[in-house]
């Protein structure tokens, strides 16, 4: 499923050119349910601004407060659509384990559904799946010299 920006998707869906329903829409994200959801609860936060992925985002203001406010939209979707899950994970697929070359996160609210579903959202250190707080951490602008 990986494109360019011309024949991408998730563009597609930020550009409200398809069919996709949408939970929450901004000028800077649109967010939607997943089609094949892996929890309870699974949505998706995207930019509209075509990302292609996490290897794309760099150190600094622009792209930490964009993945800052990615995750702040997750986190309200299902603080609002699933209170009594209580248990939340939020991250993003790195490559070469993306299935589209478009940034996106997962906003789960657990549990995942069926259970063997969480083996697709591990771990494997720079390959795999980083939680969204890990990412902003690698992303996070560095303090000016002297303050």
């Amino acid at each position: 499923m990986a494109g360019t920006a011309g024949s991408c998707l998730f563009c597609q869906i930020a550009r409200s050119a398809t069919s996709t329903r949408l939970l929450y829409a901004d000028e800077r994200v649109v967010a939607f349910p997943d089609i094949n959801p892996s929890a309870f609860r699974h949505y998706l936060v995207i930019p509209v601004e075509h990302v292609a992925t996490v290897n794309d985002l760099k150190r600094g203001v622009d792209d930490h407060q964009l993945v800052s406010h990615m995750l702040n939209v997750g986190q309200n979707l299902l603080c609002r659509d699933a209170p009594e899950s209580k248990l939340y994970r939020f991250g993003f697929h790195q490559p070469p384990f993306n299935s589209v070359d478009h940034l996106h996160l997962h906003c789960f609210a657990l549990p995942y559904i069926p259970r063997w579903k969480h083996m697709k959202y591990i771990s494997l250190g720079s390959i795999g799946f980083i939680e969204a707080e890990k990412l902003l951490e690698r992303i996070k602008p560095l303090e000016p010299i002297g303050s």
